[in-house]
């Protein structure tokens, strides 16, 4: 099930659809496009992305698949199905034979196709071409009817029509010779002069006669001049030899009807057949498409199994990455995972700094995966199956319905609510937002109680921080938040899954140029507790990117660093974990702060090398390692 009724155009599938149609060949192929929908039967969608993926390695391999001829003719065959009477005409039999010839093709490269080892090399789509009946009969007998540099029967089609148009060729040439024979007496008598020329009336060929000796000449009149001094004259032999040519078209013609029912007959005995044949087709374009359109945006199909999960490494917005493309830029990939231990992820962070990208990324390549489709993460991901697919992306409002923002994010809660289920996916974009925060920020909560409960998995983005402190506390749910830099004051586009995010909008405030007094003033309205949580989300991020890009470092220089590296690398991964154990043994009730950080906490429990810890209103667990004793529990830091 998919909600809500506008799903593809909020997620940009249908753009998805338009640039597939885009890579097809023939009505037939562009039709299946259209008709392309989501599924949730692993099985059916197992064979989907198989038949995807091996025609990816076609297209990437740049085989000679076939490619011409992908006519479609099921409406000419559609009228001889229906009308006994009718028949194919020498154009439709040419686009039959071409097409039929396209389909006998395809089965022969797919059969002829082998890995090293002399097995089947793509057999998902082999298994297709198995079912599928090729007509070398009738291909033979177009072959032998057909002219095609002319596109018209053949004289030999039959024996009859060749001596028709042996006659028709020797008529012809009586008709000239006639005509010739005719100029002449009549130039030599003086009844025409000698710069006349034969001109056409009404399909005869005639000559110019003064008006005063058109009884001088035995023919038949056709035509006049406007001034009534000429008229145009068949000459009788000519029109004996032209009468006789007319009956040998007609002769022909009832010949050529004849052989076209003749063979129009061969053809309807096996139209059950053919139209399989070029569903076939049909669908061989939709996959070639689809694959064309997974090499585009670097597609492939990962590991896919019958569960509920997301675990994507390098996953990109398709979408945008054309757009990016087209500008020499790349997309940010993203690492998501949801599983059984964290099944909603709720994300934060700073605005415009890819939470709703995020959101859209899941929702457009999870929908795509169940279309059959193949998507551009990382060959080590893996992908798993959701019967429901719901999304609130957007503000939805309605002035037909008179909907505000907040009622229909509420209208399409309460669908979630009564339909969601363990195979439910659920992608909310800025949660509980649209109304008053305290009570906008408790309904969410609820909700995300709810579908917690309900077992359903989703994303869900939010700026509230009791959304991000319920993750904390409760089990399935897990805070992320999208990383960026406060120091240059841009997004990064990197989603760090474990910590929520800070919104940095006293940071942003202040960069602006916001006047320092209104800094102030908010800051002291939030009160210490929130600066301070905010402070530690901050320093998180900070943490997060400045060890992130030490990583980075060391991987992009290991290539050329020997030993020495591996002791640096040593170094940096021990400063990662943290410095050894401060100011004596950390225990229950102690204040502590992460090393490097102002943030002070309680410790609430230790567990063996970790301690849990509250930070105002956030409970984080955190390695006993990184942390530093600020003082000990009933005892004054002095």
């Amino acid at each position: 099930m998919i909600y809500p009724d506008n799903f593809e155009q909020r997620i940009g599938i249908d753009t998805v659809r338009q640039y597939i149609i885009e890579k097809c060949l023939c009505q037939l192929g562009e039709e299946k496009v259209a008709d392309m929908s989501f599924s949730a039967d692993f099985a059916t969608l197992e064979k989907w992305l198989e038949q995807t993926g091996e025609f990816a390695q076609i297209v990437q391999n740049k085989e000679d698949f076939p490619s011409d001829n992908f006519l479609d003719v099921r409406d000419s065959l559609r009228k001889v199905e229906k009308d006994i009477t009718a028949w194919l005409s020498e154009e439709e039999i040419f686009s039959l034979m071409n097409s039929l010839q396209t389909i006998s093709n395809i089965v022969d490269f797919l059969h002829a196709a082998k890995t090293n080892t002399g097995g089947i090399k793509y057999p998902a789509l082999t298994s297709m071409a198995d079912e599928i009946k090729v007509f070398p009969k009738i291909i033979e007998k177009a072959n032998s009817i057909l002219d095609k540099s002319l596109c018209q029967l053949k004289d030999n089609a039959s024996r009859r029509l060749a001596d028709i148009r042996r006659d028709k060729v020797e008529v012809a040439k009586a008709v000239t010779r006639n005509m010739q024979s005719a100029i002449r007496d009549a130039q030599k008598a003086g009844l025409i002069g000698k710069d006349a020329n034969i001109s056409m009336r009404d399909g005869h060929m005639v000559i110019p006669v003064d008006a005063a000796n058109k009884r001088k000449i035995k023919g038949r009149v056709h035509d006049g001049s406007g001034s009534g001094k000429t008229v145009f004259i068949e000459p009788e032999a000519v029109a004996e030899a032209n009468n006789r040519l007319k009956e040998l078209e007609a002769d022909e013609r009832r010949e050529v009807v004849k052989i076209l029912v003749e063979f129009t007959g061969q053809v309807r005995l096996c139209l059950p057949d053919i139209f399989h044949s070029y569903n076939f087709m049909g669908e061989m374009d939709f996959i070639r498409a689809k694959a064309s359109f997974g090499v585009r945006i670097n597609g492939l199909k990962p590991v896919f199994e019958n569960k509920q999960q997301i675990e994507w490494v390098q996953a990109v917005h398709p979408l945008l990455h054309i757009q990016l493309l087209r500008q020499n830029k790349q997309a940010y990939p993203l690492d998501i995972v949801l599983n059984q231990e964290n099944r909603l992820l709720i994300v934060s962070g700073a605005n415009a700094g890819g939470k709703s990208l995020c959101l859209k990324t899941v929702a457009l390549l999870q929908y795509m995966l169940q279309c059959g489709l193949l998507i551009p993460v990382s060959e080590n991901s893996r992908t798993g199956i959701f019967e429901h697919i719901f999304v609130d992306i957007g503000d939805g409002q309605s002035i037909e319905n008179s909907l505000s923002t907040y009622t229909s994010h509420l209208t399409n809660m309460k669908y979630f609510i009564e339909h969601c289920n363990r195979k439910a996916l659920i992608l909310i974009d800025e949660f509980g937002s649209g109304t008053e925060p305290q009570i906008g920020g408790a309904i969410a909560e609820t909700l995300l109680d709810r579908f917690n409960q309900k077992g359903s998995f989703g994303i869900i983005t939010t700026h509230f921080q009791n959304l991000k402190h319920f993750a904390y506390e409760t089990d399935g749910i897990v805070n992320g938040a999208m990383l960026y830099d406060v120091e240059r004051m841009q997004p990064l586009y990197r989603l760090s899954i474990g910590n929520p995010g800070s919104s940095f909008a006293i940071e942003v405030a202040t960069r602006i140029g916001l006047p320092k007094d209104i800094i102030v003033e908010s800051s002291a309205k939030l009160g210490e507790d929130f600066i301070n949580m905010d402070n530690l989300l901050q320093s998180i991020a900070r943490d997060k990117i400045f060890w992130e890009d030490k990583r980075k470092e060391i991987v992009e220089n290991s290539a050329v660093i020997n030993e020495a590296s591996q002791s640096v690398k040593a170094k940096v991964n021990k400063a990662i974990e943290g410095k050894s154990l401060q100011n004596g043994i950390i225990e229950k009730g102690d204040s502590v702060r992460l090393n490097g950080q102002i943030t002070i906490g309680n410790v609430l429990e230790i567990q063996g090398k970790q301690a849990a810890v509250a930070f105002g209103m956030i409970r984080s667990t955190v390695a006993l390692n990184r942390l530093e004793l600020v003082s000990k529990k009933n005892i004054s830091k002095r």
